[in-house]
Parts: structure tokens; sequence; C-alpha cells
């Protein structure tokens, strides 16, 4: 498989950051964003889909991490 284009890299980006948009502006209801994943689907080769769904994860728990969204369960506490 050849490498895409910086053409092809920046269409992926662009539909990449309007689906991430969209997830964020309708509370990561898919649903709703089902046009534009699978323009970003069409975009972008299939192991890049998967980094990036994986990095979304990443950074949306990052997020809540920090913002101190989650809680140390008892039993660490006692550990």
């Amino acid at each position: 498989m050849a490498a895409p284009s910086m053409k092809e890299r920046q269409a992926c980006w662009g539909a990449r950051d309007l689906y991430w948009r969209c997830l964020d502006d309708n509370a990561e209801d898919a649903a709703r964003c089902q046009k534009l994943r699978s323009s970003f689907e069409a975009s972008c080769p299939q192991q890049w889909i998967k980094y990036f769904d994986k990095r979304r994860d990443y950074l949306k728990f990052k997020e809540k991490f920090e913002a101190g969204g989650f809680q140390t369960s008892q039993s660490t506490e006692n550990s």
C-alpha cells in the first residue's frame, strides 16, 4: 500500500476533524454524525481510522481525568 499523498492526508484529517466536532457538538451521539463518519471512513485508510478512534477515546479519558471526573476506587485507596 502506497502512503497517502499530501492532498489525501489533508482530506482525511479534515474529515476526522468534522466528525469529531460533530461528536463534541452532539454529546457523543454517533447516530447524529453518521454521514460525517461515512465521509471520515471513505477519506482515510482503515489503520488510520482505528488509530484516530483510539486516540479520541484516550483524549476524552485524559480530559475527564484531569478535570477530576474519575475517582479512585475504595479498594485502591485501602491498598
